[in-house]
């Protein structure tokens, strides 16, 4: 603690130009020590947070709260990829002691129930303060969720600190996730991308999932519906190893929902440019690139490439395929760009592109229905169109949960 309590110091003396030119969007976490620190004085806090959880001025969240007198942490709680960040897609072995902080930590990734009955003994109030990236299948809104659902039943409260959605709170897409799919890739009842800050679909989640948790947000100051990660003013974190940038946000959907699908494609994963890539060794890029840049996909462009993946799909094999790159983020959709990179990866490669485990689709895409579409030769437009409906009551059981305008 005391460690942690120097180091503080010592970056809030060397780092007053930041103070000095602050963001336009105060975060949740600034909020709380600002203004709303009653919410926690005297309580026990237990801390659900990782490495992409920092304040204005990019000091972590633990670290700010650890050197704040007025408040007493006695446990921590790590999602996938651990407390630090560093751990590689489906880790989350986090439990011991942190040798940085000296607190307990516990894992919240994976299937058994967290957080435990033995840790929440320790606990009087819990904090989430995990930066998104407004995707269904990005695990840390699974960890939300199963944390609320936990603490509604053993009666513990939960604060959200809030964080701007990096793909803007207008624009959601994709089918519904049927009940059928519920998994840790699909945990609400969701679309691919909910438009949706984590304070507001807390909100969604507790009443839509009947939840019963004791839930309060800790709302931003300054940020609004049309705004972008670009538009905040504020330093990107790695909130995971495959997202060091904001690009790498903006890009998981349109290239994660194809090659992390059970695809037979490498979206960049094992590559120093994880989600702007796709590719396979039997991709023709120039017949590909050709199909894409006559489909007009909106606010990005293409490129023919050969790349060699260090790791995952075709590690260490040359192959073939397309780079992506934004031009518009005002007209760009990543998920109907990820139909169009299905619908043509199908159209010009049919004999060899395939989808090698079809069960790890369905609980991508939240239904059976996609792959069997692209199969049948239905156009994106056909596909997009089916889930037109339940994507419009969503919006309108959505409306009753949103803070910010």
């Amino acid at each position: 603690m005391r460690l942690i309590s120097l180091v503080f110091s010592i970056a809030m003396m060397i780092v007053p130009s930041l103070a000095a030119q602050a963001a336009p969007v105060q975060l949740g976490i600034d909020v709380l020590l600002a203004d709303r620190i009653d919410l926690i004085a005297g309580k026990r806090v237990g801390l659900v947070t990782n490495a992409s959880a920092v304040d204005g001025q990019l000091m972590a969240t633990l670290d700010r709260l650890a050197a704040d007198k007025r408040v007493k942490l006695t446990q921590l709680y790590a999602p996938e990829h651990g407390l630090r960040g560093a751990l590689p897609n489906g880790a989350g072995g986090d439990t011991g002691i942190d040798p940085l902080s000296g607190l307990p930590v516990e894992a919240m990734w994976g299937k058994k129930e967290r957080p435990s009955e033995e840790s929440l003994a320790h606990v009087d109030v819990l904090l989430f303060d995990i930066q998104d990236i407004g995707s269904r299948t990005y695990t840390y809104a699974t960890t939300l969720g199963q944390l609320m659902q936990r603490a509604g039943h053993l009666h513990k409260p939960v604060i959200v600190l809030d964080r701007p959605n990096p793909l803007g709170g207008l624009l959601y897409e994709g089918p519904i996730r049927e009940p059928a799919h519920k998994s840790l890739i699909g945990w609400g009842p969701l679309p691919v991308t909910h438009g949706m800050t984590f304070g507001e679909l807390a909100r969604f989640y507790n009443a839509e999932l009947h939840l019963g948790c004791d839930l309060t947000v800790v709302e931003m100051k300054g940020w609004r519906r049309d705004m972008q990660w670009e538009d905040t003013g504020l330093q990107w974190v790695p909130t995971s190893p495959g997202i060091p940038h904001p690009l790498n946000a903006h890009l998981y959907v349109a290239t994660g929902m194809v090659g992390g699908s059970g695809a037979n494609v490498n979206e960049g994963g094992g590559n120093s440019m994880p989600f702007e890539l796709i590719g396979a060794p039997f991709i023709e890029p120039n017949k590909l690139f050709e199909a894409l840049k006559a489909a007009q996909v909106p606010g990005v462009l293409f490129r023919a490439m050969t790349f060699r993946p260090h790791r995952g799909q075709f590690a260490k094999k040359v192959v073939h395929g397309v780079q992506i790159f934004l031009q518009d983020l005002r007209l760009y959709r990543p998920l109907r760009t990820a139909l169009i990179l299905l619908t043509s990866l199908r159209h010009t490669h049919a004999d060899a592109f395939k989808v090698t485990d079809t069960a790890r689709f369905a609980r991508v895409w939240g239904n059976d229905a996609v792959w069997q579409q692209v199969l049948e030769g239905k156009t994106w437009q056909q596909i997009e169109a089916s889930w037109q409906k339940d994507l419009e009551e969503f919006g309108r059981k959505r409306e009753k949960y949103l803070i910010y305008h």
